[in-house]
């Protein structure tokens, strides 16, 4: 049988479906492409302006004193790491930066772990590192293993610098995105002895601004100060005057 019988014998519904059949395959190739609509416009960094130093500088261990005067020994004072940072809070010099979340102090230790990390993996070419903070100048004492107690305070072990919650510790700026320089910020801001995090400029203006909007546009009577000047469930026998102060937000 000849292969015009075949199609003939199988008839009109037959040549049908073999031609959608032969319809369906996907025979048309496409090529992917990104026009003018789809892209951002770059970022422009007209108003970028470089320090002399871009790099982070070292901090001595100790700080220099004369020599005619004798370091002093300092006491706890844990007021210098409590409560908000109400001047350095915001960011000055560049665009990203590492804000403390909570109270805490940094070691010379904790300086140099900054400074390397930031130096080694930024590109100082089109990247700029500032820091916030100042070297350590708070003494803290420590006796020897074995000591008895009494006899005074002890020697000077090290020194530290103490924060507040909401203190910028460093800032990077430059022409770059956030995206490069957000690893290397994390992995510094996750290695503190205290709560940090990473923050731009935009994030730190529009947590403002809608910090601001519930303040106003709050109706909830029920907050913390109301239910500590009301003593609601008998809360002021545990509330330190602290919580008066900041209303719990901050210890």
């Amino acid at each position: 049988m000849t292969c015009t019988g075949i199609s003939a014998a199988r008839g009109p519904i037959s040549n049908g479906c073999l031609l959608l059949r032969v319809l369906k395959q996907k025979s048309i190739s496409h090529t992917r492409c990104a026009t003018l609509m789809k892209l951002k416009p770059p970022p422009t960094y007209d108003g970028v302006e470089y320090p002399e130093r871009r790099k982070l500088r070292f901090f001595d261990k100790v700080p220099q004193l004369p020599t005619q005067i004798k370091p002093p020994k300092m006491m706890k004072d844990l007021y210098d790491m409590r409560g908000p940072e109400l001047i350095h809070n915001q960011l000055q010099y560049g665009e990203y930066g590492i804000q403390a979340t909570g109270g805490g102090s940094l070691r010379w230790g904790h300086l140099e772990m900054i400074r390397l990390t930031i130096n080694r993996k930024m590109d100082e070419s089109c990247m700029f590192a500032i820091w916030r903070v100042e070297q350590p100048w708070k003494s803290i004492t420590k006796k020897g293993q074995g000591h008895r107690m009494g006899g005074g305070k002890g020697a000077i072990d090290h020194y530290v610098f103490p924060l507040r919650a909401g203190r910028i510790i460093v800032e990077m700026g430059g022409e770059c995105e956030f995206e490069e320089v957000q690893k290397i910020l994390t992995q510094v801001a996750r290695i503190l002895p205290f709560k940090a995090r990473v923050v731009t400029r935009t994030m730190m203006t529009e947590e403002a601004e809608r910090k601001a909007e519930l303040e106003e546009k709050n109706v909830n009577p029920f907050t913390f100060k109301y239910c500590a000047q009301k003593n609601m469930l008998g809360c002021q026998k545990w509330l330190s005057p602290y919580d008066y102060k900041w209303h719990g937000k901050y210890h």
